[in-house]
């Protein structure tokens, strides 16, 4: 089939923009998901990925990218506008820091996303974590469920959270599974912390975990640079 004409593929995309009218998520730019410029500086700062951190437990954290900048953007834009589209740029952010995750495990691993909890869920239509582990083209495998409701995480302190989160999740198929923990940040690192808790009580191998991005906040939960 013969693709269209470059000068009518312009004019029904100036079109689509007057009815559904898109922007950068990194920069404000018009009529583009994510610019050229901030898709490479997204690259860039994942090419060169900070140490990982050692949360309560031992369980030890690879993230790509400091949540700041044109990447704390993209991902509000992702989680709070619904838009999917950038579950591509964002899960090869994420695919970075599962490869750095995956460096000393020799087992066939699978990556477990954290879900969203129940309400998330209905508002968004979609568990985050998974649709990014999906972009980034990893075996992944829904082991974890959300067993009890609990609070937005972002109206929390450090304490609150890890309280929050505490016995909420429940593991299912992971018996004797080598797993690494999927999500899209680690703040505290509560919510990893009992994802990690939930699994090896399913009886599966927690060898770490692996996010898009990481902040600078800690609270009650220990956050050592390794």
């Amino acid at each position: 089939m013969p693709t269209l004409p470059e000068s009518v593929r312009g004019a029904l995309s100036g079109a689509l923009s007057l009815l559904l009218p898109v922007w950068c998520a990194g920069c404000d730019a018009p009529d583009v998901v994510l610019c050229g410029e901030c898709r490479r500086t997204l690259a860039a700062e994942a090419a060169a990925p900070g140490p990982p951190r050692t949360l309560h437990g031992g369980l030890r954290v690879h993230a790509a990218v400091e949540f700041s900048g044109v990447a704390a953007r993209t991902i509000r834009a992702f989680k709070e506008e619904g838009r999917t589209a950038l579950a591509g740029p964002l899960g090869a952010a994420l695919a970075v820091s599962a490869a750095a995750a995956l460096t000393a495990a020799s087992d066939d691993v699978v990556f477990v996303p954290v879900p969203s909890s129940r309400a998330a869920y209905r508002r968004r239509g979609h568990h985050i974590a998974e649709l990014l582990a999906r972009r980034a083209g990893l075996p992944a495998a829904r082991m974890l469920r959300v067993h009890a409701p609990t609070a937005d995480q972002r109206l929390l302190g450090g304490t609150e959270r890890a309280a929050n989160v505490s016995g909420s999740m429940r593991a299912r198929g992971a018996a004797g599974a080598a797993v690494i923990v999927v999500d899209d940040v680690v703040t505290t690192g509560a919510t990893l912390v009992e994802a990690a808790r939930a699994l090896r009580a399913g009886g599966a191998r927690v060898l770490g975990a692996a996010t898009v991005a990481s902040t600078t906040r800690t609270g009650l939960l220990p956050v050592i640079p390794t």
